[in-house]
Protein backbone atom coordinates (compact mmCIF):
# COMPACT_ATOMS: atom_id res chain seq x y z
CA UNK A 1 0.00 0.00 0.00
CA UNK A 2 1.63 3.40 -0.92
CA UNK A 3 1.60 6.81 1.08
CA UNK A 4 -0.79 7.99 -0.74
CA UNK A 5 -3.64 5.46 -1.19
CA UNK A 6 -4.17 5.76 2.64
CA UNK A 7 -6.41 9.11 1.49
CA UNK A 8 -7.24 7.33 -2.28
CA UNK A 9 -8.11 3.89 -1.06
CA UNK A 10 -8.07 3.70 3.20
CA UNK A 11 -9.01 0.83 4.52
CA UNK A 12 -6.12 0.33 7.03
CA UNK A 13 -2.31 2.55 6.09
CA UNK A 14 0.14 0.39 7.41
CA UNK A 15 2.84 2.71 7.24
CA UNK A 16 1.58 5.40 9.72
CA UNK A 17 0.71 4.93 13.67
CA UNK A 18 -3.26 5.18 13.43
CA UNK A 19 -6.08 4.22 15.77
CA UNK A 20 -8.34 2.32 13.79
CA UNK A 21 -12.28 1.23 14.26
CA UNK A 22 -13.85 -0.32 11.63
CA UNK A 23 -16.46 -2.72 11.47
CA UNK A 24 -20.29 -3.46 12.51
CA UNK A 25 -22.76 -0.80 13.25
CA UNK A 26 -23.33 -1.58 16.57
CA UNK A 27 -19.95 -1.15 17.60
CA UNK A 28 -19.22 2.23 16.31
CA UNK A 29 -22.52 3.66 16.51
CA UNK A 30 -25.71 3.66 18.53
CA UNK A 31 -29.24 4.58 17.64
CA UNK A 32 -30.01 8.85 18.18
CA UNK A 33 -34.05 8.82 18.49
CA UNK A 34 -36.67 6.41 16.80
CA UNK A 35 -35.48 3.09 17.34
CA UNK A 36 -38.85 1.67 15.81
CA UNK A 37 -37.69 3.28 12.22
CA UNK A 38 -34.34 1.51 11.97
CA UNK A 39 -34.22 -1.86 10.47
CA UNK A 40 -31.43 -4.33 10.41
CA UNK A 41 -31.07 -7.13 7.49
CA UNK A 42 -27.47 -8.96 8.23
CA UNK A 43 -25.19 -6.72 7.34
CA UNK A 44 -27.58 -4.06 6.14
CA UNK A 45 -29.20 -1.36 7.93
CA UNK A 46 -32.13 0.60 6.87
CA UNK A 47 -33.55 4.39 7.90
CA UNK A 48 -37.04 4.43 7.84
CA UNK A 49 -38.68 7.85 7.07
CA UNK A 50 -42.72 8.09 7.16
CA UNK A 51 -45.16 10.98 8.25
CA UNK A 52 -44.49 10.39 11.78
CA UNK A 53 -41.31 10.23 12.44
CA UNK A 54 -37.46 10.10 10.54
CA UNK A 55 -34.31 8.13 12.28
CA UNK A 56 -30.58 9.13 13.15
CA UNK A 57 -27.82 7.45 14.66
CA UNK A 58 -24.37 8.67 16.08
CA UNK A 59 -21.12 6.93 17.00
CA UNK A 60 -20.13 6.28 20.35
CA UNK A 61 -16.83 8.33 20.15
CA UNK A 62 -15.73 11.25 18.84
CA UNK A 63 -12.34 11.62 16.74
CA UNK A 64 -9.94 14.31 15.52
CA UNK A 65 -8.56 13.72 12.18
CA UNK A 66 -8.92 11.00 9.94
CA UNK A 67 -11.16 9.43 7.61
CA UNK A 68 -14.66 8.26 8.38
CA UNK A 69 -17.04 6.71 5.24
CA UNK A 70 -20.11 4.94 4.75
CA UNK A 71 -21.61 2.81 1.59
CA UNK A 72 -24.77 4.38 1.21
CA UNK A 73 -28.09 3.47 -1.28
CA UNK A 74 -30.24 6.51 -0.83
CA UNK A 75 -34.17 6.53 -1.06
CA UNK A 76 -35.59 5.08 -4.30
CA UNK A 77 -38.20 6.49 -6.57
CA UNK A 78 -40.39 9.95 -5.63
CA UNK A 79 -38.21 11.06 -2.72
CA UNK A 80 -39.00 14.60 -2.76
CA UNK A 81 -38.84 16.43 0.43
CA UNK A 82 -36.39 14.22 2.03
CA UNK A 83 -33.14 14.32 3.52
CA UNK A 84 -30.45 11.69 4.26
CA UNK A 85 -27.31 13.38 6.30
CA UNK A 86 -24.18 12.00 6.91
CA UNK A 87 -22.19 14.30 9.00
CA UNK A 88 -19.16 14.92 11.44
CA UNK A 89 -20.21 17.73 14.09
CA UNK A 90 -18.82 18.85 17.56
CA UNK A 91 -21.31 19.97 20.42
CA UNK A 92 -21.93 23.48 21.73
CA UNK A 93 -22.97 26.88 20.28
CA UNK A 94 -19.22 27.13 18.73
CA UNK A 95 -19.07 23.96 17.19
CA UNK A 96 -17.74 22.70 13.93
CA UNK A 97 -19.21 20.60 11.70
CA UNK A 98 -18.51 18.64 8.33
CA UNK A 99 -21.93 17.95 6.53
CA UNK A 100 -22.97 16.00 3.46
CA UNK A 101 -26.74 16.41 2.78
CA UNK A 102 -28.57 14.40 0.36
CA UNK A 103 -31.78 15.95 -1.33
CA UNK A 104 -34.47 13.82 -2.74
CA UNK A 105 -36.38 14.55 -5.93
CA UNK A 106 -39.12 14.18 -8.01
CA UNK A 107 -38.77 10.48 -10.22
CA UNK A 108 -36.07 11.09 -13.18
CA UNK A 109 -34.88 14.09 -11.63
CA UNK A 110 -31.45 14.19 -10.55
CA UNK A 111 -30.54 13.83 -6.68
CA UNK A 112 -28.28 16.44 -4.98
CA UNK A 113 -25.64 16.34 -2.94
CA UNK A 114 -25.24 19.34 -0.77
CA UNK A 115 -21.82 20.08 1.27
CA UNK A 116 -21.44 22.72 4.19
CA UNK A 117 -18.62 23.54 6.41
CA UNK A 118 -19.39 25.10 9.84
CA UNK A 119 -16.40 27.01 11.68
CA UNK A 120 -17.15 27.76 15.67
CA UNK A 121 -20.45 28.44 15.08
CA UNK A 122 -20.75 29.53 11.42
CA UNK A 123 -22.60 27.83 8.42
CA UNK A 124 -23.71 29.55 5.35
CA UNK A 125 -20.70 27.56 2.99
CA UNK A 126 -23.17 25.66 1.02
CA UNK A 127 -22.33 24.09 -2.31
CA UNK A 128 -24.36 22.02 -4.11
CA UNK A 129 -23.57 19.18 -6.85
CA UNK A 130 -25.91 16.75 -9.31
CA UNK A 131 -24.33 13.64 -8.83
CA UNK A 132 -23.08 11.45 -11.67
CA UNK A 133 -24.49 8.63 -11.15
CA UNK A 134 -28.24 7.54 -9.52
CA UNK A 135 -27.37 6.97 -5.98
CA UNK A 136 -30.56 5.10 -5.30
CA UNK A 137 -29.83 2.36 -7.52
CA UNK A 138 -26.58 0.97 -5.85
CA UNK A 139 -24.33 1.62 -2.66
CA UNK A 140 -21.74 4.35 -3.16
CA UNK A 141 -18.80 5.25 -0.77
CA UNK A 142 -19.00 8.65 1.09
CA UNK A 143 -16.04 10.08 3.04
CA UNK A 144 -14.74 13.22 5.25
CA UNK A 145 -10.93 12.94 5.16
CA UNK A 146 -9.79 15.61 8.12
CA UNK A 147 -5.94 16.58 9.13
CA UNK A 148 -4.67 19.93 10.14
CA UNK A 149 -4.28 21.36 6.61
CA UNK A 150 -7.50 20.43 4.63
CA UNK A 151 -11.31 18.73 4.90
CA UNK A 152 -11.86 16.88 1.85
CA UNK A 153 -15.51 16.10 1.06
CA UNK A 154 -15.07 12.66 -1.16
CA UNK A 155 -17.68 10.77 -3.07
CA UNK A 156 -16.68 7.00 -4.27
CA UNK A 157 -12.98 8.15 -3.46
CA UNK A 158 -13.54 11.39 -6.01
CA UNK A 159 -12.86 15.28 -3.99
CA UNK A 160 -16.36 16.91 -4.15
CA UNK A 161 -15.09 19.63 -2.10
CA UNK A 162 -12.15 21.11 -0.53
CA UNK A 163 -11.87 23.62 2.68
CA UNK A 164 -8.10 24.73 2.92
CA UNK A 165 -6.55 25.79 6.63
CA UNK A 166 -6.26 29.34 5.81
CA UNK A 167 -5.32 30.56 9.00
CA UNK A 168 -2.09 32.16 7.89
CA UNK A 169 -4.85 34.76 6.46
CA UNK A 170 -6.35 35.31 9.95
CA UNK A 171 -9.58 32.68 8.91
CA UNK A 172 -10.50 30.57 11.49
CA UNK A 173 -10.22 26.79 10.46
CA UNK A 174 -11.75 23.46 12.44
CA UNK A 175 -8.59 21.78 13.74
CA UNK A 176 -9.60 21.88 18.00
CA UNK A 177 -12.67 20.14 18.89
CA UNK A 178 -13.28 16.66 18.31
CA UNK A 179 -16.59 15.52 16.43
CA UNK A 180 -18.95 12.90 16.63
CA UNK A 181 -20.07 11.26 13.25
CA UNK A 182 -23.90 10.93 12.57
CA UNK A 183 -26.47 10.13 10.12
CA UNK A 184 -29.93 10.64 9.66
CA UNK A 185 -33.07 10.88 7.36
CA UNK A 186 -35.79 13.59 7.94
CA UNK A 187 -38.23 15.45 6.17
CA UNK A 188 -37.33 19.12 4.74
CA UNK A 189 -39.85 19.50 2.09
CA UNK A 190 -40.11 23.14 3.23
CA UNK A 191 -36.87 23.60 1.55
CA UNK A 192 -35.20 20.32 0.42
CA UNK A 193 -36.68 19.79 -3.72
CA UNK A 194 -36.20 23.12 -5.55
CA UNK A 195 -36.49 25.49 -2.70
CA UNK A 196 -39.72 23.99 -1.14
CA UNK A 197 -41.52 24.05 -4.16
CA UNK A 198 -42.43 20.23 -4.41
CA UNK A 199 -43.23 18.59 -1.38
CA UNK A 200 -43.05 14.98 0.17
CA UNK A 201 -45.46 12.96 -1.23
CA UNK A 202 -46.69 10.31 1.87
CA UNK A 203 -48.10 8.06 -0.31
CA UNK A 204 -44.90 6.79 -1.55
CA UNK A 205 -44.04 6.20 2.54
CA UNK A 206 -41.69 5.16 3.85
CA UNK A 207 -38.70 6.42 2.62
CA UNK A 208 -35.56 4.32 3.22
CA UNK A 209 -32.11 4.88 2.99
CA UNK A 210 -29.80 1.63 3.68
CA UNK A 211 -26.55 1.55 4.73
CA UNK A 212 -23.51 -1.16 4.87
CA UNK A 213 -19.81 -0.73 5.78
CA UNK A 214 -19.39 2.04 7.91
CA UNK A 215 -15.28 2.59 8.62
CA UNK A 216 -13.98 5.56 11.01
CA UNK A 217 -10.32 4.90 10.76
CA UNK A 218 -9.28 8.57 12.93
CA UNK A 219 -7.94 9.48 16.30
CA UNK A 220 -10.42 8.37 18.82
CA UNK A 221 -10.90 11.05 21.66
CA UNK A 222 -11.90 10.44 24.96
CA UNK A 223 -14.44 12.99 26.84
CA UNK A 224 -14.59 14.82 28.73
CA UNK A 225 -10.90 15.42 27.56
CA UNK A 226 -9.39 19.09 27.02
CA UNK A 227 -9.62 20.63 23.46
CA UNK A 228 -5.50 21.37 23.64
CA UNK A 229 -5.22 17.65 25.51
CA UNK A 230 -7.36 15.88 22.04
CA UNK A 231 -4.92 18.43 19.34
CA UNK A 232 -1.85 16.89 20.74
CA UNK A 233 -2.86 13.56 21.33
CA UNK A 234 -3.82 13.29 17.68
CA UNK A 235 -1.03 15.06 16.45
CA UNK A 236 2.40 13.26 15.14
CA UNK A 237 5.43 14.00 17.09
CA UNK A 238 8.38 12.00 17.38
CA UNK A 239 7.21 9.07 19.20
CA UNK A 240 4.04 8.51 16.91
CA UNK A 241 4.00 9.51 13.27
CA UNK A 242 -0.38 9.73 12.02
CA UNK A 243 -1.11 8.72 8.69
CA UNK A 244 -3.19 11.82 8.32
CA UNK A 245 -0.15 14.40 8.87
CA UNK A 246 2.00 12.33 5.94
CA UNK A 247 3.12 15.76 4.12
CA UNK A 248 1.78 14.10 0.85
CA UNK A 249 -1.89 14.45 2.35
CA UNK A 250 -1.31 18.58 3.06
CA UNK A 251 -2.69 18.70 -0.24
CA UNK A 252 -4.64 17.20 -2.94
CA UNK A 253 -2.56 14.97 -5.33
CA UNK A 254 -2.48 16.48 -8.82
CA UNK A 255 -4.85 14.07 -10.18
CA UNK A 256 -7.20 14.92 -7.14
CA UNK A 257 -7.38 18.24 -8.36
CA UNK A 258 -8.54 17.65 -11.77
CA UNK A 259 -10.93 15.46 -10.60
CA UNK A 260 -12.35 17.99 -8.60
CA UNK A 261 -11.80 21.04 -11.55
CA UNK A 262 -13.82 18.14 -13.54
CA UNK A 263 -16.64 17.71 -10.38
CA UNK A 264 -16.93 21.59 -10.07
CA UNK A 265 -17.04 22.53 -13.86
CA UNK A 266 -19.65 19.67 -14.75
CA UNK A 267 -21.65 19.59 -11.78
CA UNK A 268 -21.90 21.65 -9.14
CA UNK A 269 -25.03 24.04 -9.31
CA UNK A 270 -24.54 25.94 -6.35
CA UNK A 271 -21.34 27.70 -4.87
CA UNK A 272 -21.95 30.12 -1.48
CA UNK A 273 -18.91 31.82 -2.91
CA UNK A 274 -20.39 33.02 -6.27
CA UNK A 275 -23.68 34.21 -4.57
CA UNK A 276 -23.47 37.70 -4.79
CA UNK A 277 -26.91 38.56 -3.73
CA UNK A 278 -26.81 36.61 -0.67
CA UNK A 279 -23.32 37.69 0.16
CA UNK A 280 -22.09 41.00 -1.63
CA UNK A 281 -19.28 40.88 0.34
CA UNK A 282 -17.26 37.93 -0.97
CA UNK A 283 -16.48 35.65 2.41
CA UNK A 284 -13.01 36.25 3.13
CA UNK A 285 -11.80 32.01 2.34
CA UNK A 286 -13.70 32.61 -0.84
CA UNK A 287 -11.45 35.21 -2.76
CA UNK A 288 -8.76 33.15 -3.61
CA UNK A 289 -9.60 29.64 -2.76
CA UNK A 290 -13.09 29.13 -4.54
CA UNK A 291 -13.51 25.68 -2.02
Amino acid sequence: MTKMSCLLGLSMCFLFFALVASSKFEELFQPGWAMDHFVHEGDLLKLKLDNYSGAGFGSKSKYMFGKVTVQLKLVEGDSAGTVTAFYMSSEGPTHNEFDFEFLGNTTGEPYSVQTNVYVNGVGNREQRLNLWFDPSKDFHTYSIFWNQRQVVFLVDETPIRVHTNLEHRGIPFPKDQAMGVYSSIWNADDWATQGGRVKTDWSHAPFVATYKDFEINACECPTPVTSIDNAKKCSSSEDKKYWWDEPMLSELTLHQSHQLIWVRANHMVYDYCADSARFPVIPAECVRHHH
